[in-house]
């Protein structure tokens, strides 16, 4: 395994909605600044997968470290676990009555007591970093798609956290936005961010990814560093699945 020390490991995770059994036995860990990219078909797991690492679905079987802390039913280790985690949505899940600015502060403030000043400071500093800062005092439904995922990534890093989860970010947007949100990724992860990324961005994952790791009916079938995964897949239904997204495009 790359990188540092294990920042997520998951054992024997089993997970069930109502009787549709959607996870079945998911061991996988994550390393200190690697960068992980899980794809499949559509029902396969994927996002489930992720959600469950930072509890915002609960898995019925099996363990969930983050960081030294496993997850459980106690709400103060949940909340020190999300502390630790950010996580970007298809959709933007911005406050459409809020500013960007306001969207940015508002955890800071509230969650981690941060000053005003202090807080509004932080938020310009990752509005910088993700190339928008002149759209601070702007709305939500002022912005473009690609933009507002762009603020969504600076509201997450102002919270400062050791590992980045995102779940399809870049499927809710038009082609011509991808790139721009593409583009923010792949400078937090070589700034050594910690990553789990769902996505079809297959170009993403050759350029980005340690490990690729690909699902199917709740099973991780196969896992591999880009250049095997791409060009040696071992199994048939991996093998199936780069043969279809590929020929459709889906390679930026």
């Amino acid at each position: 395994m790359p990188k540092g020390d294990e920042m997520i490991v998951i054992s024997n995770l089993h997970k069930w909605f109502g009787d549709f059994h959607v996870l079945k036995g998911i061991n996988l860990t994550v390393r200190n600044g690697e960068r992980l990219v899980i794809c499949g078909p559509s029902g396969s797991g994927k996002s489930t997968l992720i959600r469950c690492i930072n509890r915002l679905e609960t898995h019925q079987k099996g363990t969930i470290v983050v960081d030294g802390v496993e997850l459980t039913n106690d709400v103060k280790r949940i909340d020190r676990v999300r502390q630790e985690v950010g996580m970007l949505f298809q959709n933007f899940n911005l406050f459409p009555h809020m500013t960007v600015l306001d969207n940015l502060t508002l955890s800071p403030i509230w969650i981690k007591k941060m000053p005003l000043k202090e807080a509004r400071d932080l938020a310009f500093k990752y509005l910088e970093r993700v190339k928008i800062p002149d759209l601070a005092h702007k709305y939500p439904n002022q912005i473009s798609g690609g933009q507002q995922q762009r603020v969504a990534i600076a509201r997450c890093l102002c919270m400062n956290p050791k590992i980045m989860l995102f779940d399809e970010p870049t499927s809710a947007l038009d082609p011509e936005m991808i790139k721009e949100v593409l583009d923010v990724m792949i400078d937090l992860a070589e700034s050594g961010m910690t990553m789990v990324c769902v996505t079809h961005e297959m170009g993403f994952a050759r350029t980005v990814a340690d490990r690729v790791i690909f699902m199917d009916v709740g099973e991780i079938v196969e896992e591999n560093d880009p250049e095997s995964f791409f060009n040696h897949p071992q199994c048939d239904r991996t093998q199936l699945f780069l043969s279809q997204i590929l020929s459709h495009g889906f390679t930026r």
